[in-house]
């Protein structure tokens, strides 16, 4: 079976190590190959990917958005999110998922985070944040709220992904305090890690804090947390457990935490 990651630039990226772990772990048979294509190539990409055979690729930046009007069918989070991140190709055509959404809930269930009926607060308003942020308003979470640098120029399909959604400044962060504080910048990811995207006060009026960087494995905006007493967990489980889903969709099989863990603790001996 192949599978492969598309996007734009692609050679930082764990994937294929992450899917030959899988591999290896579950016994299945397959290769997993990074599919560098400028965006102008895409469809073209599309049609080799059919012909060739492939089972699934995982897409990234800067295609998830622009995948999805070259595809037979798209699932409902993918198309409440705006965005796809997995492809399966099967006898009846190409369909989309994002398997961000998922991870993301796994992590928080991993880690024992329950947002129904308190605040959650997500930083950043890139795709990371689109799925974040959607599945938050799914979980039911009281109050939600986006912070962004440009709360007037937030893209309005925010509010269609969660109506009851505040987009606000990080000077009215400062007056928040909540159940959950996510990441969804990149601010403090290797190399600048001296840098986060919030004061050690607002890391304190959290009870967990999420970052969904990896790399490093403990931030700033994470130490800040741990050291307020607070919980803090980085994005590694998230990284696994999306491409994990994604084999899901593509094996048609459930697998359980113990093999994301399994993974990742593979993975944290290599970053």
């Amino acid at each position: 079976m192949q599978y492969g990651l598309l996007g734009g630039k692609l050679g930082h990226s764990l994937s294929p190590r992450i899917h030959e772990l899988f591999f290896r772990y579950t016994g299945k048979e397959g290769s997993y190959t990074l599919l560098e294509t400028p965006e102008a190539e895409l469809p073209e990409r599309l049609r080799q990917l059919r012909s060739e055979g492939y089972t699934g690729c995982n897409v990234t930046i800067p295609h998830k958005v622009a995948v999805m009007p070259l595809l037979d069918g798209v699932a409902d989070e993918a198309a409440a999110i705006g965005a796809v991140n997995t492809i399966h190709f099967t006898e009846r055509g190409a369909f989309g998922y994002n398997t961000d959404y998922f991870g993301f809930g796994r992590m928080l269930a991993y880690n024992g985070i329950d947002v129904a009926g308190k605040t959650a607060v997500v930083l950043g308003s890139g795709g990371a944040a689109r799925a974040v942020v959607s599945y938050l308003q799914a979980q039911q979470a009281a109050e939600l709220y986006l912070v962004t640098r440009s709360p007037r120029q937030v893209d309005k399909y925010f509010y269609q992904i969660a109506p009851q959604l505040r987009v606000i400044s990080y000077e009215e962060l400062a007056r928040l305090s909540g159940r959950l504080l996510v990441n969804c910048t990149p601010v403090g990811m290797y190399p600048a890690v001296e840098a986060s995207p919030v004061s050690s006060e607002v890391s304190a009026a959290f009870e967990a804090s999420v970052d969904l960087i990896y790399n490093p494995a403990k931030t700033l905006f994470l130490q800040q947390a741990q050291g307020a007493g607070k919980q803090a967990v980085n994005g590694l489980f998230m990284l696994v457990a999306q491409a994990v889903a994604a084999q899901e969709i593509w094996q048609q099989e459930s697998y359980g935490s113990e093999l994301i863990e399994k993974i990742m603790t593979e993975l944290e001996n290599c970053l």
